[in-house]
């Protein structure tokens, strides 16, 4: 499977968040290596071995991974509000995913080092 298959197996009401969502990374992640891993897409820095961002179609809700515990706690502020388990927000409603967040976590993992996921 790719991604483009993922997307187009996603439920119609929440095909444009994904699609949103998708576009986004692969514009603020310039030459991260895009593919399907443990069933969802996973971006992988040029020469890196473990992905550093996901996301996924999950039965309650849009997950994005963000496996960087560094841009993690830089945003910490600004995730304090999200909903989110230890690496993953969730967005119940495809219409309340904030882009802009999301846009500067994946402009914030770009700009970082080499991975130092955890």
């Amino acid at each position: 499977m790719d991604v483009a298959s993922y997307l187009a197996a996603a439920p119609e009401a929440r095909r444009p968040a994904l699609a949103r969502l998708r576009e986004l990374c692969v514009t603020e992640l310039p030459g991260f290596e895009e593919s399907i891993a443990y069933g969802m897409p996973v971006y992988v820095r040029p020469g890196g071995t473990a992905a550093e961002i996901a996301w996924a179609n999950q039965k309650q809700y849009i997950s994005f991974y963000l496996m960087r515990t560094d841009v993690r706690d830089a945003f910490a502020d600004r995730l304090a509000a999200q909903d989110m388990g230890k690496a993953c927000l969730r967005f119940r409603n495809p219409a309340k995913v904030d882009y802009d967040l999301l846009r500067d976590l994946l402009r914030a993992t770009s700009q970082a080092g080499p991975a130092q996921a955890g």
